[in-house]
């Protein structure tokens, strides 16, 4: 069984899951990620992401304090919605997998997807820290979708 087929929609969702599908493998606004940062406070991220195979993907840097919230507490909540309107958009909750495996491969594709070509001197920099990177795999528990276009 493939992560996407065991992920559930919820059933006030907008969309489907192939439709959620579809917004997250075509977005590239970033992710908002929230985690427990302990002490009763969360902690909200954006971050870079790829869909893939049922699972959202994120690199982060070794240094990074969510690596230390996400270790302590996996379970997390996602959003992917654009900040202007008509709104839609794509929330749930996952589990976050930490893993070395891949990070690098990852991090190019996310720079290819979110700069291109526009920043020169941050792909270098982020390029240059690649033996720290890990992959983070949110691993959804549900999905959700609004759609507020015409």
């Amino acid at each position: 069984m493939s992560a996407a087929s065991r992920t559930r929609v919820r059933s006030n969702s907008a969309w489907s899951l192939e439709q959620i599908e579809a917004f997250l493998g075509e977005s590239s606004i970033p992710l908002r990620l929230s985690c427990n940062a302990g002490k009763g406070f969360p902690s909200l991220n954006s971050m870079w992401f790829e869909y893939r195979d049922g699972s959202l993907w994120c690199a982060t840097h070794a240094s990074s304090a969510i690596l230390g919230f996400l270790r302590a507490d996996p379970r997390c909540a996602v959003e992917v919605a654009p900040n202007e309107p008509p709104y839609c958009g794509v929330r749930g909750q996952a589990n976050a997998v930490i893993s070395r495996e891949g990070a690098g491969e990852l991090l190019e594709r996310l720079i290819a997807r979110y700069l291109g070509d526009t920043n020169p001197g941050l792909a270098a920099w982020l390029m240059s820290r690649i033996d720290d990177e890990y992959a983070i795999e949110l691993r959804p528990t549900w999905l959700s979708s609004w759609d507020y276009r015409p």
